[in-house]
């Protein structure tokens, strides 16, 4: 059985390490781990008291919460996660997240972010 990825020129693996991550807005840190065609998956570091405004993209947002607290707005209605929880945003949905404990989040976009490339 052919191994797909095995083919694909953009088949990647990137090994975990504490350097590249950038400043999003105050408090919230991210790092574009890997990426290909149609996906983007990036690592959150969210300070404790730290917002991401209401906002919108085309792109859908599956995220994971790894560590911490945080409440998301989507659509209008809150919604508190802790460690274990999980989330699915449809593009052009309006969202944001409060971050009460320092957080660590997973997520992946769909089609890729541009401004997310490294």
């Amino acid at each position: 059985m052919k191994n797909p990825s095995a083919s694909s020129p953009s088949a990647s693996v990137r090994h975990g390490a504490a350097d590249g991550y950038v400043d999003q807005l105050p408090g919230i840190r991210r790092k574009t781990m890997v990426h290909g065609f149609n996906t983007l998956l990036a690592e959150f570091k969210l300070a404790r008291g730290s917002v991401i405004p209401l906002h919108r993209h085309p792109q859908e947002q599956t995220g994971y919460l790894v560590s911490g607290h945080a409440v998301f707005t989507i659509a209008g209605a809150e919604h508190a996660v802790h460690p274990g929880d999980s989330w699915m945003i449809p593009g052009g949905v309006e969202h944001g997240v409060r971050v009460s404990e320092d957080a660590v989040v997973v997520e992946v976009f769909s089609p890729v972010r541009p401004d997310y490339l490294p």
